[in-house]
């Protein structure tokens, strides 16, 4: 289910030009269903590989069958020097290295908490980044600019907008792709 070593997950190593690298995880946007491969080809170039898989039982018409699956579609994980980036960039299947402005770096517990859990046994599942309850701030539409706390209300997505001082609050139907998590 799991396609890492057991090493570290910050290391530095010894380039040929005898400067030290620092080896980090990075986020990898790959194209869709190129997850697998990307993952492959990254190992055929020297650079470790992550890609947390989820097994499900599809029914066929004829058959049930388990197939394994990314489980978060539209992305692998990757370990490397951010200057190697371009040989990783060159690389087939590869859309991106995920960042804001530029590649960043992923936090070393928040990737070792994923790889514990691709280790276990136990059944995986993707779940929504944004719940119920996150505060959100709004940076798409007519709306841009405004804070709030996320709410399902009859299987819509609602922003709830709260008045303090006079304990009342409002809601608006929201589009998850106008908000983004609050800062």
């Amino acid at each position: 289910m799991l396609n890492a070593s057991s090493s570290d997950s910050t290391a530095t190593v010894s380039t040929p030009s005898g400067l030290c690298a620092d080896l980090r995880w990075y986020a990898i946007s790959t194209r869709s269903r190129h997850e697998k491969m990307v993952r492959d080809r990254l190992a055929g170039i020297g650079v470790e590989p992550f890609l947390p898989l989820t097994r499900t039982l599809n029914q066929w018409s004829d058959r049930k069958v388990w197939t394994e699956s990314p489980l978060f579609s539209g992305y692998c994980f990757a370990r490397f020097a951010l200057t190697n980036s371009h040989a990783v960039l060159q690389t087939p299947g590869i859309v991106r290295i995920v960042g804001s402005v530029m590649p960043e770096p992923i936090p070393d517990e928040e990737l070792e908490a994923i790889m514990k859990l691709a280790q276990s046994a136990r059944s995986l599942e993707r779940h929504d980044y944004l719940t119920e309850g996150t505060w959100v701030e709004v940076v798409r539409g007519p709306l841009a600019g405004l804070r709030g706390q996320l709410l399902r209300k009859a299987s819509h997505d609602c922003l709830v907008i709260r008045v303090h001082l006079i304990q009342q609050a409002a809601t608006v139907h929201i589009d998850m792709s106008e908000v983004i998590l609050a800062q």
